[in-house]
């Protein structure tokens, strides 16, 4: 069997090994791929196995590679991937479902804080005089905010959001959710499900943990913000298209917006156009949320038994 992995580097950066998956046949394993149709099918060859992260499989190339039988999605998300074209020309899909549940929602609360405190602000300017020049014995720089008492809503309560939520309660936040599936079970004092516009008028703070579907792509915008508090803060681990990036810019910048930090944009990389580079109060970290050693070594074996699996025609986590 050959099988091809078209953009390995973000998983295997040369940390990991692709032992597991070569176990099973011949590996080419390419750092990247571009996107254009004619190099992805020159990538994937005659391969019957291919990986893909990021690099998309339309139609277009799923039509002219009729010897593969099986995708590997090295993501949760799997939109880069035509599946109804796959599933009727009967090529499994199998994604990874939850191996960065941990690692996000610890990044989500990073985010939280570093807008609370600014860490790395004031060690720079620590670094850079500041304290050593100051008349008192400490300073800020910015307001510090403590975050007892307050409310975080998080859009979107799947298994990412809970363990998101589950932290913040250990900093005495109350949480709000919404999502499109409840679990009484899950409800307490300090933890309720509420509607969309309940979560943007009561929300201090608000996370977002959803999937990017049509009902929730843009779910962050001109009309929502105006239905949050003033100086409401917002992160985004989850979609960059959740968020039309202009009026959000509008939002820090008018003040409406207090901070927002978020690790995804609508288009990755960053262009150097995106509206978000010019807010006020803005933190951008590029896309890092799953990335932790810890979690792409769960993707990479969550990888190795899908395809395991596959081979011994018991597939699992088929998405088509």
């Amino acid at each position: 069997m050959k099988i091809v992995v078209l953009d390995g580097y973000t998983l295997n950066p040369g940390d990991l090994s692709w032992n597991g998956i070569e176990q099973f046949g011949d590996l080419v394993v390419y750092d990247r791929t571009g996107f254009e149709t004619e190099e992805i099918i020159k990538n994937i060859g005659d391969a019957e196995a291919v990986f893909t992260n990021k690099t998309p499989l339309s139609k277009e190339v799923l039509t002219q590679v009729p010897q593969l039988k099986y995708i590997g999605v090295l993501a949760t998300g799997y939109n880069i991937i035509d599946v109804n074209t796959a599933k009727a020309l009967g090529i499994t899909v199998a994604n990874v479902p939850t191996y960065g549940t941990k690692a996000v929602a610890q990044f989500a609360m990073a985010l939280l804080l570093e807008m609370c405190h600014h860490v790395g602000d004031h060690s720079k300017a620590v670094k850079d005089g500041a304290w050593t020049k100051s008349l008192d014995f400490c300073f800020w720089n910015t307001p510090l905010i403590e975050l007892d008492g307050k409310t975080l809503g998080i859009i979107g309560f799947g298994e990412i959001g809970q363990a998101t939520a589950k932290i913040a309660q250990a900093f005495g936040l109350n949480i709000l959710a919404y999502s499109r599936s409840k679990k009484p079970e899950l409800e307490t004092e300090t933890c309720k499900y509420v509607s969309l516009d309940e979560l943007l008028n009561a929300s201090d703070i608000i996370s977002l943990h959803c999937p990017q579907t049509e009902a929730t792509t843009g779910i962050i915008n001109k009309n929502n913000i105006d239905k949050m508090k003033d100086g409401v803060m917002l992160i985004n681990t989850s979609r960059g298209g959740l968020i039309v990036e202009e009026d959000l810019k509008n939002a820090l910048n008018s003040g409406k917006v207090a901070g927002a930090a978020v690790d995804v944009v609508s288009t990755e990389p960053i262009k150097a156009d995106n509206p978000l580079l010019s807010a006020k109060n803005c933190i951008i970290t590029p896309h890092i949320a799953w990335a932790p050693k810890a979690s792409r070594t769960r993707m990479m074996q969550t990888a190795v038994e899908n395809l395991k699996a596959y081979l011994e025609g018991d597939p699992i986590n088929v998405v088509n």
